[in-house]
């Protein structure tokens, strides 16, 4: 039983990604000479609740997993090496409270959904904690925060767009540039995505921190292939990126088209023998696209299709054992909220 009458209850969007992904990657896009990485904000949250303790006692709990775990202090927590709370762990190593508390963790997106799942739970947790601590954060310093703090998790390097959407929602360009990482943020026609936009995912997860090692170590080790594909990606997201400010849409499948092209050819990874099926099965039924979503390998893929075959594609991927997300693009990002014990989310 918590000892506190209030909870912090905290909720942050996940995100499609629309072109660029993979330059976004430090210090992928130094050596493009700059990169753009365009993606949306989805309606498929992660949440997190903390609820203080007058006592030194901790409880963690992640719902996804079914799994929860209490320890007597903070010292204890820290040191336990248990795989599952690992993302909880290296976030209160950071924040360091000096009470006990309950942390109850969920997310809505498909594990290995290549959503930036993980990235959202890391706004949402480091969002929780910040409010109690009554500290506010800006946008560039908390992507900071935690992109390093999923680094120790992956124990790999990491890139940065998977955080921006859950922070400020929204369709965004998001411009890595040696100075900085500027945005931009685009008004999107919300009818025109809703008739089009599918959001399927294969039922393999992917690994978002193995796949982008395999990129970095073709890019460092100077191959050819690697480094011109890398190159076609920008030139696909620049396209994306005009679409965006010129508000031509209709060129969206296109896009995502040559964006899917010059991605598999970056590297094997990125697909795989449920993306290829995925495809074939979206393309035969009517669908005008399919792009892979984050780091590919599995996890979801982005479909869009003509607003009067939508449904003739949904039907087609579920008879097929794909799952089909409900999922639309969203203006709010990180929510969080002081509020009684127990209230209903």
């Amino acid at each position: 039983m918590t000892d506190s009458p209030f909870e912090i209850y905290a909720k942050s969007p996940t995100r499609v990604d629309f072109a660029g992904g993979t330059l976004d990657l430090w210090p992928l896009y130094n050596f493009l000479n700059d990169a753009k990485t365009i993606n949306l904000a989805i309606d498929i949250y992660t949440h997190a609740i903390l609820r203080p303790k007058s006592s030194s006692e901790i409880i963690l709990k992640v719902k996804d997993l079914d799994c929860e775990k209490q320890y007597a202090n903070l010292a204890e927590c820290l040191s336990d090496a248990d795989e599952k709370f690992l993302l909880l762990r290296k976030h209160i190593a950071y924040w360091r409270p000096m009470q006990g508390f309950e942390l109850i963790t969920w997310s809505e997106s498909p594990i290995g959904g290549g959503l930036g799942g993980s990235s959202s739970l890391s706004v949402s947790i480091s969002g929780a904690f910040a409010h109690w601590q009554n500290i506010k954060l800006e946008t560039h310093p908390w992507v900071n925060l935690v992109h390093n703090v999923e680094a120790q998790v992956l124990k790999m390097p990491t890139g940065t767009q998977d955080y921006y959407p859950p922070i400020l929602g929204g369709l965004n360009t998001l411009h890595y540039r040696v100075d900085a990482c500027h945005i931009k943020k685009w008004k999107f026609p919300v009818e025109t995505f809703d008739q089009s936009f599918l959001l399927v995912y294969t039922g393999k997860p992917h690994h978002s921190g193995f796949n982008n090692w395999q990129v970095y170590k073709d890019v460092i080790d100077d191959k050819k292939e690697t480094v011109e594909s890398l190159k076609e990606l920008k030139a696909v997201s620049e396209r994306m990126h005009k679409v965006c400010e010129h508000g031509r849409w209709q060129e969206l499948a296109q896009i995502f088209n040559d964006e899917y092209n010059a991605r598999v050819k970056i590297s094997k990874v990125f697909t795989s023998p449920e993306i290829e099926r995925l495809k074939e099965v979206s393309l035969r039924a009517g669908a005008q696209a399919v792009k892979i979503c984050g780091a590919g390998g599995g996890g979801c893929v982005l479909v869009w299709c003509q607003p009067d075959s939508r449904d003739e594609v949904a039907r087609a991927c579920e008879k097929e054992n794909f799952q089909v997300l409900k999922a639309k693009g969203v203006e709010q990002g990180h929510v969080v909220v002081r509020r009684a014990v127990g209230k209903a989310n």
